[in-house]
């Protein structure tokens, strides 16, 4: 038994005297009302209605049963037009996370505008380069930049495609010469993206789509791909970094682009969250907007 429905058609036959009346505000047949109020009386053991030939009149329990009935389908309207509210006016805090260099170069920007456009969102942004747990550290979405696996346990949604492209500095290449294969790297000084100095080696990809692991002589490591940057531009070496990080720098001609018949597998950034948040109306909204803003081709050189 539907016990909200069989309330609601109580309340309507209390308001108007009869089950006729009743059914016809419900638009539901008086049949059917007279056994949504019978359930719900055989479900309570209790009478709630005196039922005449003439008329319908609660019992004394039938009326305090009623005023109870309309504070409480007063509370679930009241929650309902709430909801509703929330899907035209979205509202509270939304905790995002996200990598560093992409957050502080192009994530800022766009945050800020959706910020303006639901000015009701109290948007936390946490920017770090590792991934996290979104449900044990408290966060509802994380923004990733990797490669989308089918078995990924979050529900995702593609951001972005992101280019990477092997760099540096006319210097540097004047100095050690430009390489031609990417045999040529293991004579070369290269900057590796990376926590600690393991697996000198770079995934590349030809333009007949074979792979293969070109293995580095590593002159630097860093985890951020800013400072990797700041050292190619400084003519340390050679590096293999995503153009939203060395775009404007290979535009002013202080990066080179080499071995441009190569490129390393492709990645995507990406939001992730919890399959039990897909129906949060602020997420929703966060996803269609960074689809939107990072849309635009060049976007990762501006």
């Amino acid at each position: 038994m539907d016990k909200l429905e069989s309330m609601r058609a109580f309340v309507e036959v209390v308001n108007h005297s009869g089950f006729a009346a009743a059914g016809r505000q419900l638009d539901l047949s008086r049949s059917v009302v007279n056994k949504l109020v019978a359930q719900l009386e055989a479900d309570l053991d209790v009478q709630l209605l005196q039922r005449t030939t003439r008329r319908v009149s609660p019992t004394d329990t039938g009326r305090a049963y009623y005023e109870r009935c309309v504070d409480i389908l007063a509370e679930v309207s009241a929650a309902e037009r709430s909801v509703a509210q929330l899907q035209v006016e979205p509202k509270g805090t939304l905790r995002v996370n996200a990598p560093m260099s992409f957050g502080t170069m192009h994530l800022a920007k766009a945050i800020a505008h959706f910020m303006r456009r639901y000015p009701d969102i109290q948007l936390q942004l946490t920017l770090n380069d590792r991934f996290i747990d979104l449900l044990e550290e408290g966060f509802d979405v994380t923004l990733r930049i990797a490669t989308l696996k089918d078995d990924d346990p979050l529900t995702t949604h593609a951001i972005a495609p992101i280019r990477r492209v092997i760099c540096a500095a006319p210097g540097y290449l004047k100095a050690y010469g430009i390489p031609k294969t990417p045999a040529d790297l293991l004579h070369h000084d290269c900057l590796k993206y990376g926590h600690l100095a393991t697996n000198n080696h770079w995934q590349l990809i030809d333009k007949d789509g074979k792979q293969s692991n070109v293995r580095l002589r590593c002159k630097g490591y860093s985890n951020n791909g800013e400072v990797l940057r700041e050292e190619a531009i400084a003519g340390v070496g050679i590096a293999l970094l995503p153009t939203f990080i060395v775009g404007q720098a290979i535009q002013s001609r202080q990066l080179v682009q080499v071995l441009t018949d190569y490129c390393p597998p492709p990645i995507t950034a990406y939001l992730g969250y919890a399959a039990n948040r897909h129906l949060s109306t602020k997420i929703q909204l966060l996803t269609a907007f960074l689809q939107d803003w990072f849309k635009t081709p060049g976007w990762e050189q501006k």
